[in-house]
């Protein structure tokens, strides 16, 4: 049963990585997966959900600007800076509310 809460909890991640496939305006597509976590968190709000979503978008846009300076990586889409997409924050910030909802299934 936990391991169907956990999948349910995904699907809007998973939602999103699919969508980069199909929406090449990263405007656009920052746009539908900050819609995506509205409805999401219409639908189910935890306590510190908003909490995990800001720490999440701030601790990974970060995080992905020093290791994309290391030129391990690097973005052909580039909206952010210069040097990321512009969703990619607002996919990994969703990530973290995931985890921290995977987290507390599990407990």
């Amino acid at each position: 049963m936990k391991i169907f809460q956990i999948l349910i909890e995904v699907v809007p991640v998973l939602l999103m990585i699919i969508l980069i496939l199909f929406v090449r305006n990263d405007y656009f597509l920052s746009l539908i997966f900050i819609v995506i976590i509205l409805i999401s968190f219409y639908i189910k709000y935890e306590k510190k959900d908003f909490l995990f979503l800001v720490l999440g978008f701030f601790v990974m846009m970060i995080s992905e600007i020093i290791f994309i300076s290391t030129d391990v990586e690097t973005f052909n889409r580039n909206s952010l800076f210069g040097i990321m997409p512009l969703w990619l924050p607002v996919l990994w910030a969703y990530a973290f509310v995931t985890i921290k909802r995977a987290i507390n299934i599990l407990k």
